[in-house]
């Protein structure tokens, strides 16, 4: 029986740091590089804008469409999430985003063949029972793991900008999460944040 993934997308599926440092660049003559970008503030600590208001109404409008549009996925995130589908695992997208990029993001997964059909724009992720989680925010990550770690596992994809959380697990590459939720679908029960990869 396949397993529920709730998987989000900035920062785990799509490269959103990639995509708005070149918007920046070329809006700005910038020179900013995605691996400048260390904390979750960094939008701030990096750019002129003087509060993340400001830095959300700049990526609201690029040629017609938000930042969200022009992003690319990180490298083997589409297939994988494709090569869960094909072993018959439902993957769930759990993104929190504003309203005017959802459009947007529906077009990018469409564009990407993301393989689902379930889709969620939310910031409480974790009302969304799923099996296995996969998030980059610290805050969701912790969230998540304070709600769901006794039922499901809850997986910290190891980025510059997140620490460890108590009841995750550190996933530091799509390898490194194919290989648990192979392990774990080899487990029928054990669907557990104490599963190590």
């Amino acid at each position: 029986m396949g397993l529920r993934l709730g998987i989000d997308l900035d920062g785990v599926v799509a490269d959103f740091n990639r995509g708005w440092t070149a918007a920046y660049n070329d809006a700005f003559s910038g020179q900013l590089e995605a691996d400048m970008v260390v904390s979750w503030d960094s939008p701030l600590e990096l750019t002129h804008f003087g509060d993340m208001d400001a830095f959300w109404a700049w990526a609201r409008d690029h040629g017609g469409h938000s930042v969200f549009r022009h992003l690319e996925p990180y490298p083997e995130a589409a297939e994988s999430l494709r090569e869960f589908n094909r072993a018959g695992h439902d993957v769930v997208i759990l993104t929190a985003k504003p309203d005017w990029a959802v459009h947007d993001t529906l077009e990018w997964l469409a564009d990407h063949k993301i393989p689902t059909r379930d889709i969620h724009f939310l910031e409480d992720k974790h009302t969304i029972a799923c099996d296995v989680y996969l998030d980059d925010a610290p805050h969701q990550v912790e969230t998540i793991a304070d709600h769901r770690a006794t039922t499901a596992t809850v997986c910290r994809f190891v980025r510059a900008w997140n620490d460890p959380v108590e009841g995750s697990v550190d996933v530091h590459s799509w390898e490194d999460f194919r290989r648990l939720v192979r392990q774990l679908a080899e487990q029928p029960g054990s669907v557990r944040s104490k599963v190590t990869g």
